[in-house]
């Protein structure tokens, strides 16, 4: 049906509508027939950006695949090169999100948004991003200080900030955080420019570690018999008696109540904690076989009767 025919159908229906009163509903009517015509001329249009936004979507989730095997293959190569592990984690966390900008890029493109638009708005939401996030920025940094000067790698443990920080095993470095595992198999997840700019004791950075322990005795106990009691204990145990050059045993304070002997000998890092609970209980059962007393705090009453 053409524009003319289409007119005159209106005309000849606005004239019996006028007949009866009712001439104003032939405008509708117009407005009605227009807005078909229009829908209909848009149809072939709505349909092409329909299927523009379905193969965007398969674009997606096809390149998020890609993404995935390629972050892998990088993992690997990196491995491979034996980088150190903290590096490749934090390749392939800047990897992914590089290649997830550069996909997201091209999708907006496909969809009709011209190349200087995107360009244009990836700026101004850079600068509004960075404004807004200071402190991911200073984290990035972090991250890049913390893989550069390599104050401590993966598989470390850790102290930050020693009285009021935290402490465990580094088990991931990534580009804005580092995560950490506590003893009791906590997460914790600590910001890198906090570590970047804070204390670091890595416990673990080297093989061996000086042991030392305190122990008191009783003024009225042999100090000789005693020292030779400890250096004994030293010699024998496994972890300690190839350290017979630097092990020392010595009289480290006479306090108020007790002669504190004290010993210093090199353990194995990873044995540390093992080794001093291993001799503390080994001490105290030799102090009460050769009969050294430990004393314990207590109070003597004297009590003078007046005659």
């Amino acid at each position: 049906m053409d524009m003319e025919t289409v007119n005159e159908t209106v005309e000849k229906v606005d004239q019996g509508l006028e007949e009866i009163g009712l001439g104003g509903v032939s405008d509708n009517i117009k407005e009605i027939l227009n807005l078909k015509e229009y829908m209909a001329g848009q149809i072939p249009a709505i349909v092409g950006f329909g299927l523009k936004v379905v193969l965007a979507i398969i674009v997606f989730f096809v390149g998020r695949k890609l993404i995935r095997w390629a972050v892998k293959l990088m993992k690997r190569s990196m491995e491979r090169a034996r980088l150190d592990e903290g590096v490749v984690q934090f390749a392939c966390s800047a990897g992914k999100a590089v290649l997830y900008t550069m996909l997201i890029f091209n999708i907006a493109v496909s969809l009709g948004v011209t190349e200087s638009s995107v360009a244009a708005l990836l700026g101004t939401a850079g600068v509004a991003i960075g404004l807004a996030l200071q402190g991911g920025l200073a984290n990035l940094a972090g991250g890049v200080l913390l893989l550069v000067f390599k104050p401590f790698v993966v598989g470390d443990y850790i102290i930050q900030n020693q009285q009021n920080g935290c402490e465990g095993t580094v088990a991931r470095i990534e580009m804005c955080y580092t995560t950490l595992l506590s003893i009791d198999n906590k997460k914790i997840v600590v910001p890198n420019g906090t570590l970047s700019n804070s204390t670091i004791i890595n416990v673990t950075a080297k093989e061996t570690r000086k042991l030392e322990i305190k122990v008191g005795i009783s003024y009225e106990s042999n100090i000789q018999k005693a020292k030779e009691i400890l250096e004994k204990i030293l010699l024998e145990d496994p972890d300690t008696q190839g350290d017979r050059s630097e092990m020392v045993v010595f009289v480290d304070q006479l306090a108020d109540s007790a002669v504190i002997m004290g010993l210093r000998v090199w353990v194995p890092t990873d044995s540390y904690w093992s080794v001093k609970w291993r001799l503390n209980e080994k001490i105290k059962e030799e102090f009460d076989e050769q009969g050294i007393t430990i004393p314990y705090n207590q109070m003597d009453i004297h009590l003078h009767h007046e005659k």
